[in-house]
């Protein structure tokens, strides 16, 4: 009976030592997908871009979705396809999950509770900063850009 009890106690020590690891670790998880997100939507403003130029269209795409469920897929139907992601990422809320002002221009990706706003900018006219840009506003209520973008 006492060596039950002796096992006991090591089992919850152990559990009492694993679950805050197993905590941070999700939180690491959900940074590190943010963070793949990010780039690829960086990387496919630019290949769109590029894309674009090789048709003689000096232009970025105007939004990165159609305001749907499905963000930073592009536009399928166009004439021609703008396709950024091969797989759209699903709009979601929550920890880890992205969500958009529904423009195809403000996007928020939420990271330890706190929603960090992101925007894109298309064109000078939009007065947004530079043209093609896909940057995380930072401020007070936002502190986690820099874990996400760095």
């Amino acid at each position: 009976m006492i060596e039950l009890v002796f096992v006991i106690v090591v089992l919850g020590i152990l559990a009492a030592v694993a679950v805050p690891k197993f905590a941070a670790t999700r939180d690491d998880a959900q940074i590190a997908k943010g963070r793949a997100d990010i780039s690829s939507i960086r990387s496919a403003i630019i290949s769109e871009r590029q894309a674009r130029l090789f048709r003689g269209n000096p232009a970025f795409i105007a939004t990165l979705d159609d305001g749907g469920n499905a963000l930073f897929g592009g536009f399928p139907a166009a004439v021609p396809p703008q396709i950024l992601l091969q797989y759209p990422i699903v709009a979601g809320v929550g920890n880890g999950e992205w969500q958009t002002d529904g423009d195809g221009l403000g996007y928020t990706y939420t990271i330890l509770g706190v929603a960090n706003t992101f925007t894109y900018c298309p064109d000078i006219a939009s007065a947004c900063g530079t043209p093609g840009t896909f940057d995380c506003v930072d401020g007070a209520g936002a502190p986690s850009c820099g874990i996400l973008t760095d």
